[in-house]
């Protein structure tokens, strides 16, 4: 328990940002909170920008998972990663294997990956530019949609980090437990702030629906990242993330004071 997952890739969200008053998990000093909390999820640690060197094959059907936020090589999101860090650095040493990253997507395929590409992903990540990929591309395909999105139906900080949490593990394809069909799923059940709803309702019917996604897969069994997480602060009233945060997650305790 505790590897890297990965979610499916998606197109940027069209919903209307909230108000630039409104608190956002895209302030700085919450987004650090927000990648502290899924690192605890993702790789049983606080310390996230130790992850840009993970990768292993969690054998979750999705091939290699790795970096930040569990890029996978069976998804495409790995693909587009090194496609852009190509793009900025031509000639670095994942570039040769980008026609292997083609041919493996949508497959656990490790086909002209191993033996070396391990090795090479952790020699990349020493290196400022491929870091700054994967950044730029956490943000882009899940951070930034999630957070719009977020505002949109009216959410504050613990909201905005809820999608976000699971953009990071469903993505937000086509299926039943996607990010879209989960946020579907919640709304049968409540509305959002944003259409008058009550905010501690809706979160409540979006964890459920959470759960439930969660629970079709066996790699993603475990609930306890909502459990024992984001359901303590929304029990809490916390909707803003404000430290002390202690939670736990596959039974570890964590704390950010």
């Amino acid at each position: 328990m505790g590897a890297a997952t990965c979610g499916a890739l998606f197109g940027p969200s069209r919903a209307a940002a909230a108000p630039a008053a409104a608190a956002g998990l895209d302030d700085p000093a919450k987004k650090e909170i927000a990648m502290k909390l899924v690192s605890s999820a993702e790789n049983s640690s606080l310390d996230w920008k130790a992850q840009y060197k993970y990768i292993e094959d969690i054998g979750d059907g999705r091939g290699y998972t790795a970096g930040i936020i569990g890029f996978c090589s069976g998804t495409g999101d790995m693909l587009d990663l090194v496609e852009l860090y190509t793009d900025r650095k031509p000639g670095n040493v994942l570039a040769r294997y980008l026609p292997a990253l083609r041919r493996v997507d949508g497959s656990d395929s490790h086909d002209l990956l191993d033996p070396n590409f391990p090795g090479d992903w952790r020699k990349a990540a020493r290196d400022a530019a491929f870091q700054q990929a994967q950044n730029d591309e956490r943000d882009r395909v899940y951070f930034n949609p999630a957070v719009r999105q977020g505002k949109a139906d009216g959410l504050r900080v613990l909201g905005q980090f809820a999608y976000y949490d699971a953009i990071v593990m469903h993505g937000d394809g086509g299926d039943a437990t996607s990010f879209s069909s989960i946020r579907r799923r919640a709304l049968r059940q409540a509305k959002p702030p944003a259409q008058g709803g009550d905010e501690t309702t809706y979160l409540n019917a979006f964890l459920d629906a959470r759960v439930w996604a969660m629970k079709q897969e066996e790699a993603h069994s475990d609930t306890s990242r909502v459990d024992t997480a984001q359901r303590v602060f929304l029990r809490q009233g916390n909707f803003d993330l404000n430290p002390p945060l202690d939670w736990k997650v596959y039974g570890d305790s964590y704390h950010i004071g």
